[in-house]
């Protein structure tokens, strides 16, 4: 299928393709705070911008578009029009991604990615994210206690 917008048009819509405060973002952070987290948003002083930010627990969230992140589900697949670039942006992010977690896991963070596609079922996403949270705080109560 051919593109129907020129590549200004183009250009000029994909521009406008949010970056904070998308839907799935905004489910995750309601789902959160409704369980009682507490959190900060897009810290610009940790690597990579995190969407989500639990200090107490040193833990952050990314929220991740399945296209932009390139996931391995139906929504991350990739377009056929243009496939050589959109792949090598792709690439790049993925290799952004993985830079990101690493600097993040050096400095003492836990790294949480929620998929868009997970976004709609998050009860098993806060079941995850009770059961590491809770084995973080009892790690510091016990790394406070042997002090």
């Amino acid at each position: 299928m051919t593109d129907t917008l020129t590549q200004n048009q183009r250009s000029a819509l994909m521009s406008r393709v949010k970056q904070k405060n998308t839907a799935p973002e905004v489910h995750v952070r309601k789902i959160l705070h409704r369980h009682g987290f507490r959190f900060r948003l897009h810290d610009r002083k940790l690597p990579g911008s995190p969407d989500v930010v639990l200090p107490k627990y040193r833990t952050v969230i990314f929220v991740h578009g399945c296209l932009w992140h390139g996931h391995n589900c139906r929504r991350g697949r990739l377009p056929t029009t243009n496939a050589d670039s959109w792949r090598t942006k792709v690439e790049k992010n993925i290799e952004r991604d993985k830079a990101v977690i690493r600097q993040l896991e050096s400095k003492g963070w836990n790294v949480e990615i929620v998929w868009q596609c997970e976004a709609k079922d998050l009860t098993s996403l806060v079941d995850r994210l009770r059961q590491n949270l809770l084995a973080i705080s009892s790690t510091r109560s016990v790394a406070a206690l042997s002090r």
